[in-house]
């Protein structure tokens, strides 16, 4: 259990540098007049994925769950990739990626990296459900993954409605702006 409590720890450590390059994109966004919405869902959505992190331990520790090694090592596979396509995203968005919804008006949407495939409009969200079945697996935290999974689910739907609202706004002509003739 100890390998898998560092795992965790690790994936932590990682939501953690996502924190911080967040905070950092969030000021060279507002900088340039950004606008943020869906604070509502935030408190959630950090409340969730801490919820995993935690739910991963204490289901493996407290429900004497066993490490399958023909289920472990899959996962795990799934969860570095995961991590991958996460770091894809946030390096292809470059100063525009967040873990807030925060657009900065005008700019076109990214077009490049896993953005390029128009339909997988959301490629991050895609990590985020791997992640979240993945890593519970690995030590087959089961319950911890569905849960997470179905309140994700409904997270996410929330989430996604909110982050196009937000770019479908952003990328409308603003009333003092001259439409083109």
């Amino acid at each position: 259990m100890i390998w898998y409590g560092l795992l965790v720890a690790a994936v932590a450590a990682e939501r953690v540098a996502e924190l911080v390059v967040a905070r950092r994109n969030e000021r060279w966004s507002t900088a340039r007049g950004a606008t943020v919405t869906g604070q509502g869902h935030y408190p959630a959505m950090v409340a969730l994925h801490t919820g995993l992190l935690g739910g991963c331990l204490a289901e493996v520790w407290l429900a004497d769950r066993p490490f399958l090694p023909a289920l472990a090592w899959p996962m795990l596979t799934v969860l570095v990739a995961a991590q991958g396509l996460r770091w894809w995203c946030i390096n292809s968005l470059g100063p525009r990626w967040n873990t807030r919804v925060i657009v900065v008006p005008g700019l076109p949407l990214v077009r490049s990296g896993p953005y390029r495939w128009r339909w997988l409009r959301h490629p991050n969200y895609l990590a985020v459900v791997a992640e979240g079945v993945a890593l519970p697996l690995v030590h087959t935290a089961w319950f911890t993954a569905a849960m997470f999974t179905v309140l994700d689910g409904v997270l996410l739907t929330v989430r996604i409605r909110c982050e196009n609202r937000a770019l479908a706004t952003a990328a409308a002509p603003h009333p003092a702006t001259p439409s083109p003739a």
